[in-house]
């Protein structure tokens, strides 16, 4: 039961970029179209997952018994920016299309503070579900990694949907582009609200 409260919470209560605003540059830049949403969204739930395993592992057995956590944020982000040049590699020989499609964005998920985000919240024991806050077991913590870039996923590609349907839409001259972006993340960041008190 703990699992599906915590896949719940974090891919629709506690939404990584409609409810914590981590992440959203490549909410913002990727999601012109679906597949390349898709593409992002494939892309960082794997390395969120796998940066989250590797640094939980990073901080219960090594930083803590050697009393160097103060090493946290900058062994975190060497851990992700290896992992994001393994996908990147593995991208470049696998599909082309989509790694030419993400462009910039793909390194630039080795700056993505949802990735590092969730590492942090994982290890700092910022998580809370069931109205109280828990302490996650390894399991526990990639079972949340995982939601929370399904959640990350989910969003982009809900929000990339719309965007592609408003390049076709009437929009006023004034609206076009980013500004009604913005204001269809608000709508969709107010969306997601609804789902809070569910668990």
């Amino acid at each position: 039961m703990e699992y599906i409260l915590i896949i719940i919470s974090a891919v629709f209560v506690n939404n990584i970029l409609l409810s914590q605003f981590l992440g959203i540059c490549p909410f913002l830049g990727v999601s012109k179209k679906v597949s390349t949403a898709v593409g992002m969204s494939a892309a960082v739930a794997f390395v969120m997952g796998m940066a989250t395993c590797v640094t939980y592992l990073l901080q219960n057995y090594l930083l803590v018994p050697l009393e160097i956590e103060f090493l946290q944020t900058v062994s975190f982000i060497l851990v992700i920016a290896s992992l994001v040049q393994m996908v990147e590699i593995i991208l470049k020989k696998i599909s082309p299309s989509l790694y030419q499609a993400l462009g910039i964005f793909l390194p630039l998920i080795t700056t993505n503070c949802a990735v590092l985000g969730v590492a942090l919240m994982v290890v700092q024991k910022q998580f809370s579900f069931g109205g109280a806050a828990h302490m996650l077991n390894l399991g526990q913590s990639v079972v949340f990694a995982v939601a929370s870039a399904i959640g990350f996923g989910l969003a982009i590609t809900l929000f990339a949907g719309i965007r592609e349907q408003l390049e076709l839409s009437k929009v006023p001259k004034v609206f076009k582009g980013v500004p009604i972006a913005l204001i269809v993340a608000g709508i969709m960041a107010m969306a997601f609200m609804g789902f809070s008190g569910i668990v």
